[in-house]
This record gives C-alpha cells, structure tokens and sequence, in this order.
C-alpha cells in the first residue's frame, strides 16, 4: 500500500447494505451550512459602477471555474436545480448572477489573455457557459447573449494550433470547449453549437493529433503535447481529448472514427496495474504512483466509460471496473477532499460505475471514500445527462 500519497483504506468492503445515517435530511443542512461559509469567504468583487467593478474585481474573478468565483457560481447553480434546496432556489440563483457577472465583466473589460478565451476550465469560455446556465434558470430571455459569445469562441479554438503550449486539451483547449458545448446541450436541451461548428472543432482536433503523431513518429494515428509533455491523464492529456472525441463521434467521418477508436485501444494497452503513468512510455513507480483525478485511473475511467457505451464492448468496462478497484485501495488521498488530486476525485469513480452497472457496492464505496459524507448529496444532485 503507498504510504506517501495515500491512506490506507481501513474501510470494510460491501457488504449488502449502504452506510445508515446518510439520508437527505442529514446531509442537506451540512451542504446549506458549507455554501454558506464559502459566500461569505468570497474575495471583493468590486463596486457599483459596472466599469470600475470590471477592472477593481478582476483579480477577485480570476481562477475561472477550476479555482475561481466562476466555479462558485456554478456550484450555487447546481445546488439550486435540486428540490431539496427549493425553498433557497432564487437566492442561491441570483447569488450565482452577481458572481458570474462580475467574472464576465472581467472577461470583457479586464486584461486581455488569448491563451484563455475560449477555455472551459480557465477561461471565457466557462464564463459564459455558467452566466447562460444562471441567466435561463432565472428565466431570463436574454441568456442568448452569453451563449452568443460562447458561441463566438469557437472561431478561436478552430486553427489547428490557435496555443503554442498545446491547444486541444481539456482546461484551455478544444477539448474543453467540446466539453462546455455539451454540458450546455444537456442543461439547455438544444444543441448550441451548428454540426459545421461541431465539425470545424473535431477535425482541428484529428488534425493536430495525426500531425503530432507522425512528426514525432509515434505507433498508433492520434497524439497530442501540453507544454511539451505527452501527457495521458484526464486533466491535460489523450483520455479526456478522445473522450470529447467519443461524444461527438456521429459527426467524425467513419476514416476519423476508427483513428479514435485505434487510439482508445492503444491508451488501453498502456495500463500498469489497473493504472495509467502521467507521461507516454513511463514506468509507474508503485511506492509514489499518482491516482488521481488528474493523472491517473480515476481520471481515464470516464474515458472507458464513454467507449462502453459507444460501443457496448465488454472490455471497456472491464477496464472501467480495474480502475475503480484501483481506487479504492487507494483512494483516500492526503492531498485534501477535491476533485483534481483529492478524495472527492476518487468517489466520483464509484458514482460513474453505479451508473454504469447498477450495483450498489460503488455507492457503498462512495459512501465510504468520501470522509464527510457529502458524497450522498452530490449522488442526489448529479445528473444522468452529466458527460462522461
């Protein structure tokens, strides 16, 4: 068991039954009590006035949605489209618009960063999803106006090499993008991007994948570099940029499908004891091995995730469950409870393959993995329609 970057998990395994104590009236009050706490340790997001607010708040909207007030909003959002927060529903929601706004405004009248616009985890591209998600809860007509400019972005990430450090990546790449477009197809019900649109991003995505793979010589057809790193993992790597591919793969043409599907193939071929290293060709040392969302099996599970159910074969699930069983044994990682390279990354795992398998021990597991049982209420909260 690693003892550098790990607990041991000392939990017992399912049994039959899930953890008692759990149900919605005990957890909600917690989820309430820590939004909360999380409003009110806001940074200031500057004045009234809406040009002195854009420049004065625009250190307090950076970190987008991955480490930003972006990322609150989005949380106030989802928490608001749970009835068991009804009765806070509008406050949570307008909370949300005053947030996303001052990072829009941010966006538009703050310092320009090219390398940032049409990013989904980093970036304007985020922004503007979340403010289109707040502004339609709210109902809201003129929700258009930021997908209007999320829409825009698109003409920005289409160039084949639109980033010098690597543009197809999930945080600021096209992968991202792909990534916000379809979150917003599900939540808005309609798809917000045109199929030349959709199709303009996918072949800058193939495009760049085969250059890269036959300049640098590599066995099989796709493969991408994030500031000179062949990186494999969900966070900046191959997993995440086929995954997006997967989603969209009705509109690949079928020479393009079986490129993704030869790559999927070969990631697979790449495990090492039900894990994935950071970098194409590592070894994985198992005294200080990364589980992690970010680099790792929890993160490359929803890859396998997506291939299953594109193509219903067995042995993408297979792989799905050897990572999920990977971490499990461990998990409960000492970097903290987030979603990058923390516990709550790990739980999701076993929330993906309850979806997928229906069999109660992940729940069980997620239960478990998560130490203070808010892993219950994320269950509650998280859609079928989320992308994986």
């Amino acid at each position: 068991m690693d003892t550098k970057r790990c607990f041991a998990n000392r939990f017992d395994d399912y049994q039959g039954s899930l953890l008692a104590g759990q149900c919605e009236e005990a957890v909600a009050p917690l989820v309430t009590a820590t939004i909360e706490r999380i409003l009110q340790e806001l940074p200031p997001l500057g004045g009234g006035a809406e040009a002195r607010g854009a420049t004065a708040g625009a250190s307090g909207c950076q970190g987008g949605l991955y480490g930003g007030v972006a990322g609150v909003a989005y949380m106030l959002y989802h928490v608001s489209q749970s009835p068991l927060f009804a009765t806070a529903r509008e406050r949570y929601l307008r909370s949300a618009k005053r947030l996303i706004d001052a990072c829009a405004r941010a966006e538009e009248w703050g310092e320009p960063d090219a390398d940032t616009r049409a990013a989904f985890l980093l970036g304007g591209a985020g922004v503007y999803a979340v403010a289109t998600l707040v502004y339609h809860a709210l109902g809201r007509s003129d929700y258009v106006q930021p997908l209007g400019k999320f829409r825009a972005l698109c003409a920005v990430c289409a160039p084949v090499s639109f980033l010098e450090c690597g543009s197809d990546e999930l945080f600021v790449g096209r992968a991202g993008y792909l990534c916000a477009a379809l979150v917003l197809k599900q939540k808005l019900a309609q798809e917000v991007l045109t199929p030349a649109q959709i199709k303009s991003i996918c072949q800058a995505i193939l495009d760049s994948g085969k250059q890269y793979a036959i300049k640098k010589r590599k066995p099989f057809p796709l493969m991408y570099s994030y500031y000179g790193t062949e990186y494999l993992g969900a966070a900046h790597g191959l997993s995440s940029i086929l995954q997006m591919l997967l989603s969209y793969h009705e509109h690949l043409k079928p020479s393009d499908r079986e490129l993704v599907w030869q790559s999927v193939d070969f990631l697979m071929e790449q495990e090492q004891n039900c894990n994935w290293p950071p970098e194409l060709g590592e070894t994985i040392e198992r005294e200080n091995e990364l589980v992690h969302w970010c680099h790792g099996a929890p993160g490359i599970a929803y890859l396998f995730a997506k291939a299953y159910l594109v193509s219903k074969k067995p042995q993408y699930l297979d792989t799905c469950i050897r990572c999920g069983e990977l971490t499990w044994q461990k998990g409960l990682l000492k970097k903290g409870p987030g979603i990058c390279h923390g516990v709550a990354g790990s739980a999701y795992v076993f929330l993906l393959l309850y979806r997928l398998t229906g069999n109660s021990k992940y729940i069980y597991r997620a239960q478990s993995l998560f130490p203070v049982n808010l892993i219950k209420m994320e269950h509650l909260l998280y859609t079928r329609q989320h992308c994986f």
